[in-house]
């Protein structure tokens, strides 16, 4: 279970609302007008602004950061990705708990999913498509040619709209943003046209590349219109940053007329996966009685197969989070029945007995996952924890080292680091990673307070101290920005 949840309610605090309108009208700088004598960001000032908008981005909002969701999320990007060939960034995917329809990419390879998004995608290929646009906006540099440094929005003018997320105070880049409109609202538009079209393009090659139904990309902007429509005029916020949603179908539907039909069943992605991956994400994020009407009534349905399989592995996800351990069991191994070929059911039945306390039979069972599910960052988290809570914490140790050599942000791992150091006495070790684990999960007045603590504790080695210095400082550039 994760010890880091911040905002048990759906509907954000007033104060993250008040950053959320903040970082709408900070990444409406992000694409506001490109003039032609205008600099484009080098890669490296891309970065740090990337650098600087996460940042804010995990003090604001609640970042899903389930290995098992970390990884599918992360796993579907670097399928389009790995065709491309090297990239000047490393790119990093996250889902964040916002009921909003909105996915966007910020500078230097960081693509953001809400988790309202991912609520409305019905298919793999759905969300492939999204990501694949997005991606396309990165590696086009679409993002940072919007950037100039010679007008009035300049990066100074972007550090202090990101700044106001942190202080909670949206007047400063509502201003910044009324100058960027005034002086070329015309000129953004027809860019973010141009941008949205080459975007469509590249996904729509990418998709045909992998051998995937490009369909879903006019599937998904369908859904666009319809929750568009349904909201009477209430824009989602997708539509802010991805404007002329009609357009965009238009020509998606174009590009497939150039196609030939392909037989049904034919591109289609890893449903199983998918819905594993939804129903995840939304049983951490979502309501969680309106997803259990929804999920029931699709459960007792007409047989739809897969559909109505996996309902039945939302509803144990539920039980799970509620600590009702009897039914999701007893749902998950219904799962299984149907579906005995997906292994990796096994970490999830496991899952179960370590979360209810039964640690010798959840060990046992995940070393069996484990080794039927090679790669799975889930069965090696899982069995990690499973093992200290055995007392075996020299078996954890290099399983949770492995998980953070493949997402070196991943909260919980540090979380469960430092408690394993603190039962070895490594007090300085274990209050290193508590700032880390605070630093990921978005409390940096917390992780300074224990980075400050690292240097004077007992034992505490040169490259602890240098490491809590390290980030003592870059903690600091990022607050001044």
């Amino acid at each position: 279970m994760n010890p880091s949840c911040r905002h048990p309610h759906r509907y954000l605090p007033a104060c993250v609302g008040r950053r959320l309108t903040a970082l709408v009208l900070a990444l409406a700088l992000l694409c506001g007008p490109h003039l032609p004598d205008a600099r484009a960001l080098s890669i490296g000032e891309e970065r740090e602004i990337g650098e600087q908008l996460l940042y804010q981005i995990r003090n604001a909002f609640q970042v899903v950061d389930d290995p098992e969701v970390v990884q599918y999320v992360n796993d579907l990007g670097r399928l389009v990705l790995e065709p491309l060939g090297p990239q000047n960034f490393t790119f990093y995917f996250y889902v964040i708990k916002d009921k909003e329809f909105n996915a966007f990419a910020a500078p230097s390879g960081l693509i953001f999913m809400h988790s309202g998004l991912v609520a409305s995608m019905r298919t793999e290929n759905e969300l492939l498509a999204v990501m694949a646009h997005e991606i396309g906006h990165v590696t086009s540099r679409h993002i940072s040619s919007r950037l100039e440094k010679s007008t009035k929005v300049s990066i100074a003018s972007m550090a202090l709209a990101l700044g106001s997320l942190a202080i909670g105070n949206p007047a400063l880049a509502q201003g910044l943003l009324a100058g960027s409109l005034a002086t070329g609202q015309a000129l953004q538009l027809s860019f973010s046209r141009q941008d949205e079209e080459e975007a469509d393009r590249l996904a729509f090659g990418w998709m045909k590349a992998l051998g995937r139904d490009p369909s879903a990309m006019a599937d998904m902007l369908r859904v666009m219109r319809r929750i568009s429509r349904y909201r009477m005029g209430q824009v989602p916020q997708y539509l802010l940053t991805h404007p002329d949603s009609e357009a965009r179908l238009l020509y998606v539907e174009s590009l497939l007329d150039s196609l030939p039909k392909s037989p049904p069943g034919v591109g289609q992605g890893d449903d199983f996966a998918f819905l594993r991956f939804k129903y995840r994400v939304l049983s951490q994020t979502a309501d969680p009685r309106d997803l259990r009407e929804q999920l029931a009534s699709l459960a007792a349905g007409p047989d739809q197969g897969l559909q109505t399989a996996m309902a039945d592995y939302g509803l144990a996800m539920l039980a799970l989070q509620e600590r009702n351990w009897r039914e999701a069991k007893s749902r998950l191994e219904r799962v299984r029945q149907k579906m005995p070929d997906k292994k990796v059911l096994l970490v999830d039945l496991a899952t179960v007995d370590l979360e209810s306390g039964d640690v010798l039979r959840a060990l046992e069972g995940l070393k069996v996952a484990a080794r039927q599910n090679p790669g799975s960052m889930a069965a090696t988290w899982h069995l990690a924890r499973a093992w200290r809570r055995a007392g075996e914490g020299k078996q954890a140790e290099p399983l949770y080292q492995d998980i953070l050599a493949r997402q070196p942000d991943l909260a919980p791992v540090y979380y469960e680091l430092s408690e394993l150091q603190s039962s070895r006495k490594q007090l300085a070790a274990s209050t290193l990673n508590l700032g880390k684990y605070n630093l990921y999960s978005g409390k940096p007045k917390v992780a300074r307070q224990h980075f400050e603590k690292v240097s004077s504790l007992p034992g505490v080695t040169m490259a602890e101290r240098e490491e809590a210095t390290s980030l003592l400082a870059r903690l600091t550039e990022l607050e001044k920005k």
